[in-house]
């Protein structure tokens, strides 16, 4: 539930706040909030726990397209890296006898970069598309400019180093993604 700094209520105001300006109705927005999976950059949840969460949501809700982190977790927080965890097949396997993935449900995975290649914005576009990867989402310059308000709304969590990500981040604009 964005629970870190006991900050749990303003930050999902701040994500149905920021997920109406995407579009996203409240009646499509799931939170979880599990003792066992604390938010913390620094505690790796448990990934039978997770898949469990995330395969009943699948279920439920007769969803065909999962995007979530790779191994590296994009910035290497350990809740997003238990993201992949969980709905890697290894993770999925140990939930998929009481929640089996939806029929023609797909997983993609978002690339991480390195340090380099996540702050040079548009620059990252000719390497992006040399390598291999199964998507490649460009995003318009007005697409660009919703996310970034979408992002503002999370104000909380605005330390000086998003407002860098912000201003550099190729994410922002590019993002290659790979079939699980």
């Amino acid at each position: 539930s964005g629970n870190y700094y006991n900050q749990g209520e303003v930050r999902k105001k701040e994500l149905e706040q920021s997920c109406s300006l995407l579009g996203i109705p409240a009646s499509d927005v799931t939170l979880i909030d599990h003792r066992e999976l604390p938010d913390d950059p620094a505690v790796e949840w448990d990934t039978q726990l997770l898949a469990t969460f995330v395969l009943k949501h699948i279920a439920a809700k007769n969803i065909n397209l999962v995007v979530t982190f790779d191994a590296g977790g994009v910035s290497g927080h350990a809740n997003h890296i238990s993201l992949y965890t969980a709905l890697s097949l290894e993770g999925w396997a140990l939930s998929r006898t009481v929640y089996p993935l939806s029929p023609g449900c797909h997983v993609l995975l978002l690339q991480s970069v390195n340090l380099f290649r996540k702050y040079i914005s548009i620059l990252d576009l000719p390497i992006s598309y040399l390598l291999p990867g199964d998507v490649l989402f460009i995003l318009t310059e007005e697409e660009t400019e919703q996310a970034k308000r979408a992002m503002r709304c999370h104000s909380s969590q605005l330390l000086w180093f998003r407002h860098i990500y912000l201003l550099f981040s190729r994410y922002m604009v590019i993002n290659s993604l790979q079939l699980l």
